[in-house]
């Protein structure tokens, strides 16, 4: 049948498809159907082809920025409740540092702590203050005699005061039958409002140099 068919197309006038045999006609019929099926491919399904894929693409990013989005979102919710946590904290720590007006009062419980405890004081020197920020450093140089129980739960009696205070560079001597302890206690404040403001205007650049108002050029 193969070789018949050859012989077949050999014999065929191109010119005249009607009188083709029909094993002829069905074989052109279907390479015409091919030939239609690959052109349609190639003019108008390619390009849908390429849209499909171009909107594949698109769908990938748009589920990568969502993901991103979502994690992001995830996150903010964890920090703002972090953050408010440590406001609560700083709030919390902030409470345990004296205003201005209330620093004397600390003074003299610190005072009373080591007198509450039999302990005689040979230097009791409040320095300068230290400003860093929206806080005040007090220090306060002592010297204070006693014994070895006393001094220890004066040290209590300070960690244990409603307001934040430390004893650092402590030195420890013997005097007689007793113990002589030389410490350096640091107490904070919080500035007020007053004071921030006056520290934030010295701290303006170009002030200084600011003409004093009726001076002589």
């Amino acid at each position: 049948m193969p070789v018949k068919l050859l012989e077949e197309l050999k014999n065929i006038n191109p010119k005249n498809p009607g009188g083709w045999p029909w094993p002829v006609k069905l074989l052109a019929n279907v390479a015409i159907f091919v030939a239609v099926i690959i052109g349609g491919f190639v003019f108008d399904w390619q390009e849908q082809w390429d849209k499909l894929s171009s909107v594949k693409q698109e769908e990938e990013k748009l589920k990568e920025t969502f993901l991103t989005k979502k994690k992001q979102a995830i996150n903010l919710d964890i920090i703002k409740k972090q953050l408010t946590e440590t406001q609560q904290s700083f709030g919390a720590l902030l409470k345990q540092l004296p205003n201005k007006s209330e620093m004397d009062a600390l003074l003299t419980d610190i005072n009373q702590a080591g007198l509450g405890r039999g302990l005689q004081f040979e230097l009791f020197r409040p320095g300068p203050e230290k400003v860093t920020g929206v806080f005040a450093e007090q220090p306060i140089s002592l010297k204070v005699t006693g014994s070895y129980d006393d001094l220890g739960k004066f040290a209590s009696d300070i960690s244990q005061l409603p307001r934040i205070v430390t004893l650092n560079d402590i030195v420890i001597n013997p005097v007689a039958a007793q113990l002589s302890m030389e410490a350096m206690a640091k107490t904070y404040r919080y500035l007020d409002e007053e004071e921030i403001a006056a520290q934030k205007q010295a701290a303006k650049p170009g002030d200084a140099a600011k003409p004093v108002a009726g001076a002589k050029k």
